[in-house]
């Protein structure tokens, strides 16, 4: 198993006798849970059970979810609220002495409230029942599918960021085995630093002060400790990558960790190949943290 994208679509379609409709669910991905609905007047029912149905399923991600209604047998009719236009209109010529231009009365009809869709007023609660069931079945359908298809991508994504942790286990393999690393180098490449900095021959250096300088030397430029948190980070990631559950925001803080190893790495190298591989890794990590952006 694999973890899931947020990214992903779903359709789903339905009909009750008259009635056919259908639900349309997007998401992209998002920092928490954040539900937007569109739904058409009259569906007030339907809004608890899809809240329900999407926290059981999800956890994170942008969402959207449409339902467009139809009903083939009749026309839909429209109610006029009189008392509302009638006071639009009087303030309209209210102002209109004010110099204001006049209102029109397409303007004033489009205004919310003034002209509103009729409800179906010859249908029993039985029959709404029963249509709003299954509207809830075709619904969850929809997020279903929308499981299915985030699942997909989060498979596709997986695989992108395997291949990631991969290329930096292969940079971390380079590193270890770099000349610059080996001890006698390090001693040499210590020996000539103190050397330069006392201004006198190596061989004239007190052989004490030698020491206390060669330690720490050793504590600073020493790297194995990075690259070793660096490798279980490494498989820490590769861990979570194989559990079915959300581990984005689990992935992107052990990202920050990889990237605070590589950025130490850098620092305390001394050696221009050594450094090349550091850069190589910050490059692949910021690529690895591109794409868990796109996971649950």
């Amino acid at each position: 198993m694999a973890p899931r994208s947020m990214t992903g679509f779903a359709r789903a379609q339905g009909s009750q006798g008259a009635h056919s409709w259908a639900w349309e669910a997007r998401s992209v991905n998002g920092k928490g849970l954040d539900l937007r609905l569109r739904l058409p007047p009259g569906s007030d029912a339907l809004d608890h059970p899809l809240r329900k149905a999407v926290a059981e399923r999800f956890k994170r991600g942008n969402m959207t979810l449409n339902l467009n209604v139809t009903r083939e047998d009749s026309e839909p009719g429209y109610r006029l609220n009189e008392s509302l236009l009638r006071q639009l209109v009087a303030l309209a010529a209210e102002w209109k002495t004010e110099g204001v231009e006049p209102a029109r009365m397409d303007g004033l009809l489009a205004m919310r409230g003034v002209l509103e869709p009729m409800a179906e007023e010859d249908e029993d609660e039985a029959a709404k029942a029963v249509r709003e069931a299954a509207m809830v079945t075709s619904l969850l359908e929809a997020l279903d599918g929308l499981v299915a298809a985030r699942a997909e991508e989060g498979a596709r994504l997986t695989t992108i960021l395997l291949g990631h942790l991969e290329r930096l286990g292969t940079l971390r393999t380079e590193a270890t085995q770099m000349e610059a690393l080996r001890p006698e180098a390090v001693k040499e490449r210590m020996r000539r630093q103190i050397a330069e900095l006392l201004d006198t021959p190596s061989d004239a250096v007190n052989s004490d002060r030698l020491a206390q300088e060669l330690a720490l030397l050793a504590v600073k430029g020493d790297i194995r400790e990075e690259l070793d948190r660096l490798g279980a980070h490494l498989d820490s990631a590769r861990d979570m990558l194989a559990q079915d559950e959300p581990v984005g925001r689990r992935l992107e803080f052990l990202c920050q960790e990889l990237n605070r190893e590589a950025n130490t790495l850098c620092s305390k190298s001394q050696d221009v190949a050594l450094t090349r591989i550091g850069l190589e890794i910050k490059a692949v990590i910021d690529q690895f943290r591109e794409q868990i952006l796109n996971i649950e």
